[in-house]
């Protein structure tokens, strides 16, 4: 499998190359050159296959010979060690709980996939290169491929966070580890700290002395695994014989992007909704056509607050940039924190279900979405953090009953050790220093 740069400007590469650089040269996404749908006989009968054989049918193209079968079977199987539950909320309503892997939210997936496929390429010490995995976070990003890369051999993780705007549990899981993981907090918002890392990427000055990749929903290896929840929800579903809408609450639209390419490959998915906070650019470029980048609004759902959506470039690609085609296929809406509280609040009173700000937000669009369309088949929903991580923002009502699970019991009273930067200079400075 090779890849190329969406802004077409730079050389094809391999799954490998595209893994170690996360950006092209040229500042592009990298995307694949092929898709190949899946066999109908295999989507037909995909309940006779157990999780890590779907996983590993749905990502074996997009590897290629760059890691031999037998090792990419075994990092699937390391990769889902951890269930998603559907929980139904109300009749033909469900919640798709992602947040049941080591860092309790959905990002542990492609982190632990991107973890584990770095590790390969630098199995053999004595040729590897030392790599730098530079990573900016709006919330869980940061936990997720700080537990995911901890102790890799021959990487070192670098992870920016915007100061004050992410929750204090996110901020534990990815300050408190220590060892080849290191935290930045950043003067600024999530973008602030993207367009550091992306121009750390391009930067000629790290050239011989530091690799860098991004961890970030940027990188193909960090991307692509998230199609494996929604072949693994389909499964689970497919018995009912309806039609299935995927709801997913939305930030740098990675998540969604790789339900769409599941899609691609052949998932029978009705319809995508996206869900988002006041940051709602793509909600409103589906309704006016007009795509213009805004300052970021911080709000209580904090790892959606992006203006500026890597990932949406490659919705465009799936779409062939076509905005008919990507409105036929995707709704969208946008909630006030207002909204959302008032969310959460209604999943708990009505169902006695527990949401984080978040997975109300996909809850909310789902329901706008059947309210407005007479939608009549499977909703899902993605419950993509565990409510734990979001207590000084979810109603208090509500937080009591919240059962504090081991892994955060475990760091909630360890000292967090970061670092702190406003500039990129200083970045740069603190990633040629080491």
């Amino acid at each position: 499998m090779q890849y190329f740069s969406l802004h077409k400007k730079a050389a094809v590469v391999s799954f490998r190359e595209a893994v170690i650089r996360g950006l092209a040269p040229d500042r592009g996404l990298y995307y694949p050159t092929e898709i190949k749908p899946l066999a109908e006989s295999f989507i037909q009968s995909i309940e006779a296959f157990s999780d890590h054989e779907i996983a590993f049918e749905v990502i074996k193209q997009f590897v290629g010979d760059d890691i031999p079968l037998p090792d990419l079977h075994r990092i699937v199987k390391e990769v889902l060690t951890f269930d998603f539950p559907l929980v139904e909320i109300e009749p033909g309503i469900f919640s798709l709980e992602l947040f049941h892997g080591p860092t309790l939210a959905f990002k542990d997936v492609g982190a632990r996939f991107m973890a584990r496929c770095l590790g390969y390429f630098n199995r053999d010490e004595s040729k590897a290169e030392k790599v730098t995995v530079l990573v900016a976070t709006s919330g869980d990003t940061g936990g997720a491929v700080a537990n995911g890369f901890y102790e890799v051999d021959g990487v070192e993780v670098v992870i920016l966070y915007p100061s004050g705007k992410v929750s204090d549990i996110q901020e534990k899981q990815l300050t408190t580890l220590g060892k080849n993981i290191r935290a930045l907090e950043v003067s600024g918002n999530f973008d602030d700290c993207q367009a550091m890392v992306k121009k750390a990427f391009l930067d000629e000055d790290f050239e011989g002395k530091v690799k860098l990749t991004s961890a970030n929903s940027i990188n193909v290896a960090r991307w692509l695994p998230q199609m494996f929840y929604y072949f693994i929800a389909y499964k689970k579903l497919k018995k009912e014989g309806k039609p299935i809408v995927f709801s997913v609450p939305s930030g740098n639209f990675g998540n969604i992007c790789a339900g769409m390419m599941a899609q691609k490959i052949g998932l029978p998915v009705a319809h995508f909704i996206t869900g988002t906070n006041a940051n709602n650019i793509v909600p409103q470029y589906l309704k006016t056509g007009d795509y213009t980048s805004r300052e970021t609004i911080a709000t209580i759902a904090n790892a959606m607050d992006v203006a500026a959506p890597s990932n949406f470039i490659r919705i465009e690609e799936l779409h062939n940039h076509n905005i008919e085609n990507l409105r036929n296929n995707l709704s969208g809406y946008s909630y006030s924190d207002k909204e959302t509280r008032a969310a959460m609040n209604s999943l708990f009173s009505e169902f006695d279900y527990i949401a984080d700000p978040h997975g109300a937000i996909g809850y909310s669009a789902l329901k706008d979405y059947i309210k407005e369309t007479g939608f009549d088949g499977l909703g899902v929903f993605l419950e993509t953090a565990h409510p734990v991580k979001f207590l000084d923002v979810i109603p208090k009502e509500i937080t009591e009953k919240i059962i504090l699970p081991q892994a955060i019991a475990n760091i909630v009273h360890k000292e967090k050790i970061a670092g702190k930067i406003s500039t990129y200079s200083q970045l740069k400075s603190s990633l040629l220093s080491g």
